[in-house]
């Protein structure tokens, strides 16, 4: 049997049984992070696998690639909303929280471990920062769900603070290796990587976009491969003009996630498993890495330091960085706790080991006990903090069924899968009821376990999966008729005009679109204009008002009757006829 033969044999037993422990996390709800790292160790030469390896090269290029490609995943499902919501507080403690934090437990580590100061530094600056891969699985298969302020906070704080990790563990290295001092040098080093992968990330996320869009491949399947090509491309040219090539990548992400693209569904299914895959891979290759019997000659050290960063050097990091924005006391306690750690630091502690740095092996066991300390308490505990502080909302439910619309070219369509809260106007009513506008077509309901074709009769429930074809401008119009709270007047303002068919009913525009009527609610639009216009009068342009709105005939048939309407709220209300 080839060497290679058996590495694919054991690579595949190793992937196995990491997708296998997924489930086991999300049942007893440990974090995966924990589990993948668990298979590695007992696949090690001191586990049941005997597997040898302590090739740290490797495991730094395993750990960046893989961390570039999670980081990638998770810029393509980050949105404009979240990051509007969240980026001032969220890039503040991705900077000055990470250095507090890296201060606070560098002081304690140099004093518990009783090394040189520098080191207890560099230890801190090595820990200092959240994971964005332990946070992005957490809060992402755990089926937690934070307030949107919070978990876009921590989302990209965890996305963009590595650079501040790397800029004080490159630095401080220099520095001990006496290649650098503690002054202009450093701070120079940490413009360098933001300023360079910040913009080498913008352009290469207009420049993908751009690409994506206009070039035209023969197969499907290669659009995912081309975007993952440009990804890398982001990571490595940042990387090589001296920027952060993980802030890099993750810009680039969320420039493309924000793009209109073709295919963009099978893009971001691709990148999802490809994510989930770095995430086996570096976790799995990591454990490798460790050795049981080093981690407990380190225990009680490592948990003194843990114990610093958890209860002391976050929470400070987080009331000096994050409190001027406005979250209040539970909202400062969630983002203090969720300061999980993962592959970053046990990456960035194979720095030192590669560089020489004396005292590197006793920092690397140091980081990998307080990464794991920090997942399993930090992340089992999660849940139940979130209850705790009343700041857990309610699961989206998850669709038994899904519709796509998978096109290389861009169509003034899309498919959406609405879920029908309880407090839903929709909820008890007929299809035909709901007054949606022309372009819109209720496609699937999917009920339980059942798929039900939609009808004009057919009634919805509390807990529907409604399917929707529509023109995207018309998306605030379908989230009022079936969402629970109804929208303000401005949010049709800003649409302008809408077409709805004649059909429609008086009292389905009252309701759902918040026209003030002064006529039978019973009546259909065609009705009305019947009653308000002669006959010959009645053409294509005729306008009556109602209430606060102006109604349009756009199609009219030979008998007169109206058929399409352009519908205008003005936000005022007209006196009564």
């Amino acid at each position: 049997m080839f060497a290679v033969d058996r590495l694919i044999l054991v690579g595949g037993i190793l992937l196995l049984i990491g997708i296998a422990s997924s489930k086991f996390s999300a049942r007893f709800g440990l974090p995966v992070l924990v589990l993948f790292l668990a298979v590695g160790m007992l696949a090690g030469s001191e586990g049941i696998g005997g597997i040898a390896f302590d090739n740290y090269l490797i495991a730094h290029g395993v750990g960046t690639i893989s961390l570039a490609l999670i980081l990638y995943d998770g810029g393509l499902r980050t949105s404009r909303e979240s990051i509007l919501a969240a980026w001032k507080p969220a890039v503040t403690l991705a900077s000055a929280g990470v250095l507090i934090t890296s201060m606070i437990t560098g002081i304690a580590a140099a004093f518990i471990l009783d090394i040189p100061i520098l080191l207890g530094l560099l230890l801190g600056g090595i820990v200092g920062s959240t994971d964005a891969a332990a946070v992005f699985a957490i809060l992402r298969s755990s089926g937690l769900r934070l307030r949107e302020r919070i978990s876009a906070t921590l989302e990209i704080e965890s996305a963009s603070n590595d650079p501040m990790a790397i800029f004080i563990t490159i630095g401080l290295i220099q520095v001990l290796l006496g290649e650098s001092d503690l002054g202009i040098g450093l701070a120079w080093l940490f413009l360098q990587q933001m300023v360079i992968g910040t913009t080498v990330g913008v352009l290469t996320g207009k420049l993908t976009t751009a690409l994506v869009n206009r070039i035209s491949l023969e197969a499907a399947g290669m659009y995912p491969l081309l975007v993952s090509a440009c990804g890398l491309i982001a990571f490595g040219l940042a990387a090589a003009l001296g920027g952060s090539g993980f802030l890099s990548v993750y810009i680039a992400g969320v420039v493309l996630g924000n793009s209109k693209i073709v295919f963009q569904r099978g893009i971001m299914f691709f990148h999802d498993s490809a994510a989930w895959l770095s995430q086996i891979v570096m976790f799995v290759v990591l454990g490798l890495l460790s050795y049981p019997s080093r981690l407990l000659a380190v225990a009680w050290e490592g948990l003194l330091i843990a114990l610093v960063l958890m209860l002391i050097a976050r929470p400070v990091a987080v009331l000096a960085t994050a409190l001027p924005f406005g979250f209040d006391r539970r909202e400062l306690t969630m983002i203090s706790w969720v300061g999980l750690k993962g592959a970053v630091p046990i990456t960035l502690a194979t720095f030192p080991l590669l560089l020489g740095v004396p005292g590197a092996e006793l920092l690397f066991d140091v980081v990998f006990f307080v990464v794991l300390l920090s997942a399993l308490a930090q992340g089992i505990g999660l849940p139940y903090i979130a209850r705790w502080l009343g700041l857990e909302l309610p699961a989206h439910p998850v669709p038994p069924v899904s519709l796509e619309i998978s096109s290389l070219k861009h169509v003034n369509g899309d498919i959406v899968d609405l879920t029908i809260p309880k407090d839903s106007r929709a909820v008890g009513r007929k299809i035909r009821d709901l007054g949606l506008p022309d372009g819109v077509v209720v496609a699937m309901v999917a009920r339980g376990d059942e798929i039900i074709p939609p009808k004009g009769s057919t009634e919805l429930r509390a807990g529907d999966h409604v399917f929707v074809v529509l023109r995207p401008q018309l998306r605030p119009l379908v989230d009022r008729a079936f969402g629970p709270e109804p929208e303000t007047p401005d949010v049709f303002l800003e649409i302008g005009e809408f077409p709805l068919r004649g059909s429609t009913r008086l009292r389905d525009l009252e309701e759902f679109y918040g026209v003030v009527l002064d006529e039978d609610s019973d009546l259909t639009i065609a009705e009305l204009f019947r009653s308000r216009l002669p006959k010959e009068t009645c053409r294509a342009g005729a306008r009556i008002t109602i209430g606060n709105a102006s109604l349009v005939a756009h199609e009219v048939t030979s008998g007169g009757d109206v058929e399409l309407v352009g519908l205008e709220l003005s936000g005022e209300e007209e006196p009564p006829h």
